[in-house]
């Protein structure tokens, strides 16, 4: 496949604002990750600005992240593709990718965000690198046996959350926003308890990384006739059967928390996969304002990521601006307000720099380091 797939940097784009429409609500709270995570669990308030709120969650809630696995899973099927034409042995050198980005997701954790997933896909990407060369049956077999332990995970919270027996709330900790120093050292401390849900939803992830790889060789990204019915199917199942599930397990309360989360969450991501494909191949070929921006933040994916948390961070906690200890009392008009805000520094800032630079400075520095060792094993080979 020659050239650059459209529709890629522009999924990539918005898979990674999506995200941060979800890690918004933990900067904007006003206890930061401890707040948040004692509120998840609340459901519907009584009130109407409660409900505004549980609403809005549920729009970002797992799908983009969804998205984003589905992404990761489809960048990893190109590398394979790029490799088998070149004759490089597979995996290779991109067990050297997965070591940077699973170092590179712990700088992320430690210095900046309790949630960050890039850990949890270095993890996933071994596995997955393993079996995309795979038949076709054996890589069902596996997202199949994967689909079926998360399911089965799901429904052991779920019912552990119904009867009563453990529920999502209080962390019975406080997580610092007064220094940045201190909440690097609570971030430390409370190390097993922020990288828990990543290690529960690793199966889901390997799903979604193999379903990703699977959509991509299929042609689900094809501005073709095969595309356009890869890409029809994807909406009816995400969009049409994923939505009205995701909204009814949203309005049974806390208790379908991870069915809501780990199961309707990344049916809508393939729906929405599906929908902005074709959206994208639909349109003109010189992107406007939007799409370019997106495209932008696309293209320096990684960058946007940390930056977006970065950014958040210095605005909302009291060792940056404060706002969210002045504002957070709002609720969902503060919470939107800094997402929009965020959104729109990350899409001016990569438009300007993709104008010129090939790559994030992010992906230029791991570019180079990912490329240093095999410069020094091909000296060292002559």
């Amino acid at each position: 496949m020659g050239g650059r797939i459209t529709a890629l940097d522009v999924l990539r784009g918005v898979a990674i604002l999506g995200t941060f429409g979800t890690n918004v609500w933990v900067f904007t709270h006003p206890q930061g990750a401890s707040g948040f995570l004692a509120d998840v669990g609340s459901g519907f308030g009584d009130d109407w600005g409660d409900t505004v709120d549980s609403l809005l969650r549920m729009l970002t809630n797992g799908k983009f992240l969804g998205l984003l696995s589905i992404m990761f899973g489809i960048g990893l099927a190109i590398q394979h593709a790029s490799a088998v034409r070149r004759g490089q042995r597979w995996p290779g050198w991109y067990l050297w990718r997965s070591a940077l980005l699973l170092f590179e997701g712990l700088l992320h954790y430690v210095l900046v965000f309790e949630f960050d997933v890039l850990m949890f896909y270095a993890v996933v990407s071994v596995l997955v690198a393993y079996l995309v060369g795979r038949s076709p049956r054996a890589q069902t077999g596996w997202m199949v046996a994967m689909g079926a332990l998360n399911l089965a995970v799901v429904g052991l919270i779920t019912v552990a959350l119904l009867s009563g027996g453990t529920a999502t709330g209080d962390p019975g900790f406080v997580v610092t926003t007064d220094s940045w120093w201190g909440g690097v050292q609570d971030r430390v401390t409370y190390f097993a308890v922020f990288r828990a849900e990543g290690v529960l939803v690793l199966p889901l992830s390997a799903v979604l990384f193999l379903a990703g790889a699977r959509l991509f060789t299929a042609g689900a990204l094809e501005d073709s006739a095969r595309g356009a019915r890869l890409q029809r199917r994807l909406v009816v199942w995400g969009l049409g059967v994923g939505v009205p599930l995701n909204v009814a397990t949203t309005l049974a309360g806390p208790g379908w928390f991870a069915v809501d989360r780990y199961v309707c969450a990344p049916l809508v991501a393939f729906g929405l996969l599906g929908g902005i494909t074709a959206l994208v191949n639909r349109m003109r070929a010189e992107p406007g304002a939007l799409r370019g921006g997106l495209t932008a933040v696309g293209r320096s994916a990684l960058t946007c990521y940390i930056g977006q948390n970065v950014i958040a961070s210095a605005l909302c906690y009291q060792w940056g601006l404060g706002l969210a200890g002045r504002w957070g009392h709002l609720g969902a008009p503060f919470t939107v307000g800094v997402w929009v805000l965020v959104s729109a520094l990350l899409v001016v800032g990569a438009s300007w720099w993709m104008r010129r630079f090939p790559r994030g400075p992010v992906e230029a520095l791991w570019d180079l380091a990912y490329r240093a060792p095999q410069r020094g094993a091909r000296r060292g080979g002559r």
